[in-house]
């Protein structure tokens, strides 16, 4: 009778394994993009992790109907002695622009990895209160 074959368990690196193969097929979002956002100096910003792309091939800015939407495409490939890794697919996110965000002053910068874009948001008025003057030495006539 054989005895089972002893195995040295590491369970986040068989976690990351099992992760990566073949259960990839199965993720419905496809490749994740990490984002963040912060409004800086009358701005919306959003900076988006992009490594490995073409800025002018493989990146896609758009915004429509208060959504802006960003969609890059990677393509690289890894070849060693005996190994080789391909990473590629498509990688979208949609961000809700919050309100006063201007539609037509959007600019996108590509550096390093890094996609930031940058909404102007448009000054709003404080409804809530308003200050009337009072004028000094005016008489009121009845009428």
């Amino acid at each position: 009778m054989s005895t089972p074959a002893r195995r040295d368990y590491r369970p986040f690196a068989d976690m990351i394994d099992w992760l990566e193969t073949p259960w990839t097929m199965l993720r419905p979002i496809g490749h994740p993009m990490r984002l963040e956002d912060f409004v800086k100096d009358g701005y919306y910003v959003i900076r988006a992790e992009l490594p490995g792309v073409d800025p002018d091939k493989d990146v896609e800015v758009s915004v429509a109907g208060g959504m802006l939407t960003i969609k890059a495409e990677r393509r690289e490939e890894k070849t060693g002695k005996h190994h080789s890794e391909f990473h590629y697919g498509t990688f979208s996110r949609s961000i809700s622009l919050p309100e006063g965000a201007d539609e037509h002053h959007i600019d996108a910068v590509y550096g390093h990895g890094i996609l930031e874009v940058t909404v102007k948001l448009e000054e709003k008025e404080d409804r809530s209160k308003r200050k009337i003057p009072v004028r000094p030495n005016q008489h009121i006539k009845p009428t």
